[in-house]
């Protein structure tokens, strides 16, 4: 395994040390009223024009995947916002694992073109979003948490509106996936985020899924046409990222494994920048929130 090039990400040294060392031989009216307006917008709002660049013509192909997904979280929150009213602790419970899935497959998108992430999926001092309806009714078994679901909701349903509205470009894309790789390996090895739930270890899977689809669909032929052994090594790497994730449980994950192998993945997604006509995916954009 490769160190990472401090050319390629502005501080190799830091970024090969924070995943792991290398391989040497490698509720109120008016957020109902919003509410209401947003998922009308989500609806009828047309998706842009296709670029004239390939590679966000084929970002313009993976719109309607992400739009599925966080249609299916938006579905979740809802669900969840039901049993909450319901009263119905296990309903709620579930309801919030179902909206998961879909924002942890999405997060390519989220993480880079949106802002929305810190409302929605702020860890691991969250006060809003996912995380802090978490706490409360996985961690304290408590269900009064109606407005912090509806935010939920409005930010989701937000999300909805932006994916439709805005330009899929393949330097947002590229630099999603890499930093969505950076996050399993850095932050979500060491036990992951979503602890009270017990389900960090599907988080991660989602993410990794997330980062398979984009490369499948924006980058896969490109690259397959102008270096088929750069394509087939980014294929292994996500096919051995995947399979590292692929445990009984989080306690029998190996984290300097997933680091490494996050690690490569960053690396191959850097090398396949310039011969796209894309930028290196650099450490801030890895690292920022």
């Amino acid at each position: 395994m490769k160190d990472l090039d401090a050319s390629a990400v502005g501080g190799g040294d830091l970024l090969t040390s924070s995943l792991g060392a290398a391989d040497p031989a490698t509720g109120a009216p008016w957020v109902a009223r919003l509410l209401s307006g947003l998922a009308l917008m989500c609806m009828t709002l047309a998706p842009s024009a296709s670029p004239a660049e390939p590679l966000d013509g084929a970002g313009v192909s993976y719109r309607p995947l992400i739009t599925e997904e966080i249609d299916h979280s938006l579905a979740g929150a809802r669900a969840l916002r039901a049993a909450l009213i319901a009263k119905n602790l296990e309903a709620a419970q579930q309801a919030w694992i179902v909206a998961r899935v879909g924002w942890e497959r999405a997060e390519v998108f989220t993480s880079g073109f949106t802002e929305l992430d810190a409302e929605i999926d702020a860890w691991p001092n969250a006060v809003t979003g996912f995380h802090a309806i978490e706490a409360k009714l996985f961690g304290a078994q408590r269900m009064d948490i109606q407005p912090e679901t509806d935010a939920l909701i409005f930010h989701l349903t937000d999300l909805c509106v932006k994916i439709r509205d805005t330009r899929l470009t393949a330097q947002g894309l590229l630099n999603g996936a890499a930093k969505l790789a950076y996050e399993v390996g850095e932050s979500k090895a060491d036990g992951g985020e979503s602890r009270f739930s017990g389900t960090s270890l599907d988080d991660m899977r989602n993410n990794a899924d997330g980062i398979e689809t984009v490369f499948r669909i924006v980058f896969a032929a490109e690259i397959e046409a102008r270096d088929p052994r750069l394509a087939d090594a980014l294929r292994a790497n996500i096919d051995r990222l995947r399979s590292s994730l692929r445990v009984p449980a989080l306690v029998n994950l190996d984290p300097i494994k997933v680091r490494a192998e996050s690690e490569e993945l960053i690396v191959a997604l850097q090398t396949a920048a310039p011969l796209l006509g894309l930028k290196r995916p650099s450490l801030q954009d890895l690292i920022q929130q």
